[in-house]
């Protein structure tokens, strides 16, 4: 029985990169249109919407959204959820039609065929590296100012799977302070069962999101960074200990 789910895990981890392969290699050349020039973004945006649900629905993920309360066409946000999985890319997407940019880690772009485009559409973090922390913080700003909503995880990294919610970094609050828009908490609970980083695991299932309450940030200061960092938090920590209950 063990060597058949280790069969069905390895066969599970090579549709899932297949599944990526597909819709980019149909829509290859909308996407490399889409991403010539920055005001496209929006055009890129919807494919790459199309692309996480069909992988989504390829995996047999059936996602259910719970919205507390609803985001507006138009108007920027800085989304943040717990990240436990690669399907988290997939899921953001898939429940947000605002356009918005991910701050994601630099490794992702040794991927085929998503590397290039993942290189060329999302602000890229060097962990390791004190001046790409500040080429983010300033290609951030960009986007926000074309009015475009941002993407950050603010583990900043996948923890390990013991941990059920890793610390906050300051960056995306940072960014929401200084451009006085409201945080986006979001809840992704099942990630973690369908999909995790740990290679033989995984199944078909639901993967339920939830979209909090926004947290406002006009009238706050950089003063109130790590307060709102520790809210946010918060709000997702215990929202994840009601699903684990």
């Amino acid at each position: 029985m063990r060597l058949l789910k280790m069969i069905f895990w390895i066969l599970w981890r090579v549709w899932f990169y297949i599944l990526i392969a597909i819709p980019i290699i149909v829509m290859f050349p909308l996407l490399l249109i889409s991403i010539s020039t920055e005001k496209l973004y929006p055009f890129f945006f919807k494919l790459a919407r199309v692309w996480a649900v069909f992988i989504l629905y390829g995996m047999g993920f059936h996602y259910k959204v719970e919205r507390e309360e609803e985001t507006v066409l138009g108007k920027s946000y800085m989304f943040c959820a717990n990240h436990t999985s690669m399907t988290d890319i997939m899921l953001m997407l898939a429940i947000h039609k605002n356009p918005f940019v991910f701050v994601g880690k630099k490794e992702l772009v040794k991927i085929p065929l998503f590397g290039f485009f993942y290189k060329r559409t999302c602000i890229l973090v060097d962990r390791n590296s004190p001046k790409s922390r500040t080429e983010v913080y300033a290609r951030a700003q960009k986007r926000l100012n074309q009015g475009l909503s941002i993407c950050i995880f603010p583990e900043g990294k996948v923890p390990e799977e013991h941990i059920l919610l890793d610390e906050f970094k300051d960056g995306a609050f940072r960014l929401a302070i200084e451009h006085q828009i409201p945080i986006v908490p979001m809840t992704f609970p099942d990630n973690i069962k369908r999909l995790s980083y740990t290679f033989f695991s995984g199944s078909p299932g639901i993967m339920r999101a939830k979209i909090h309450h926004f947290i406002p940030t006009e009238g706050l200061t950089l003063e109130d960074k790590q307060r709102l960092r520790e809210q946010t938090r918060t709000v997702i920590l215990n929202q994840l200990n009601d699903y684990n209950a």
